[in-house]
């Protein structure tokens, strides 16, 4: 299999040959603990699975862990490759949620998906939910700070020698989206990850373990969005780490259709994210696993790759 990165198949294959390295994950505890490696030979679906009462899209699990506990499992039998459990809701104009109260919502549903045989992330930017995450059984931190809003993020994923996504922001939650502004929104989101990267070698954390995403919807406007997906993935590609984008029932998806409902922008988040992989993108992460799944094994098949 290859992933696809243009309009070519072959030139998916030539640009997953000089790619990134696999990035090796390990999660569980004890006779149960799991492990396993991306190594990137086709796109892999992360499926969102929201413990908070105000996420955007709409499927806020509140507190309920069994429920969120059900979901994540639904998304692995739909066809999820990794579930990204999150506790604390990033839209715009969210309140912040403390660190106790994201451990006290996270907890139990890790509790009930140790067994899982594929990572479960951890959407958090606070040290102290990292190391409690991670010693409940979670495999990736996945962090919208990029190690950079608590100061012990950086020795908490050092020292846990798991894999890291650091994403890319301007502003926090709360006024990211007033008013965003960039000279060149491309080269500003590289070089800041670039620098991120360079940060978290210095504090142990090899690139290896590194996946970065360009952070659409987080401090930016509609524009700022599209150039991102047209032009700046082929430029983080170059910093040799794996690429995830998160398009899944953004506001961008709204605003290029006119749909407010978050969960009636399937067909549109589907479009935005078969042009993130077509681009480079490694792993998707989205709302709607059956049907990203379904998309995405069709393109594929069209391309000419038609492995399950």
């Amino acid at each position: 299999m290859t992933v696809l990165c243009s309009d070519d198949s072959r030139a998916g294959a030539a640009r997953n040959a000089g790619g990134p390295a696999p990035l090796a994950w390990r999660g569980g505890a004890g006779d149960r603990a799991a492990h396993g490696r991306l190594d990137w030979s086709r796109p892999y679906v992360m499926g969102i699975v929201n413990v908070t009462a105000d996420s955007f899209s709409g499927d806020g699990l509140n507190t309920d862990a069994q429920a969120a506990i059900a979901r994540a499992r639904q998304m692995v039998a739909d066809g999820a490759d990794l579930i990204d459990l999150g506790a604390e809701s990033t839209r715009p104009g969210a309140q912040p949620v403390s660190a106790d109260e994201e451990i006290a919502r996270l907890l139990p549903v890790l509790e009930g998906l140790r067994d899982l045989a594929i990572p479960v992330s951890v959407d958090t930017r606070h040290a102290a939910t990292m190391r409690a995450a991670l010693q409940a059984g979670a495999a990736i931190i996945n962090d919208i700070s990029a190690l950079e809003d608590d100061p012990g993020s950086l020795a908490a994923v050092a020292g846990a020698q798991c894999p890291v996504v650091l994403m890319h922001k301007q502003g926090d939650p709360q006024t990211m989206q007033v008013a965003p502004r960039y000279d060149d929104v491309v080269a500003e989101v590289h070089d800041y990850l670039a620098g991120r990267i360079k940060a978290c070698e210095a504090a142990g954390i090899a690139r290896q373990r590194i996946v970065l995403d360009p952070g659409i919807g987080f401090g930016k406007t509609l524009e700022h969005n599209l150039t991102l997906l047209r032009d700046g993935l082929a430029a983080l590609r170059n910093l040799g780490c794996a690429l995830l984008v998160g398009v899944s029932r953004k506001s961008m998806i709204g605003a290029l259709t006119g749909e407010r409902d978050p969960a009636r922008r399937v067909a549109g988040s589907l479009a935005a994210g078969l042009r993130a992989v077509q681009q480079g993108a490694h792993i998707l992460r989205v709302h709607d696993v059956p049907e990203t799944v379904q998309a995405l094994r069709v393109w594929r098949g069209i391309a000419g790759d038609t492995s399950p």
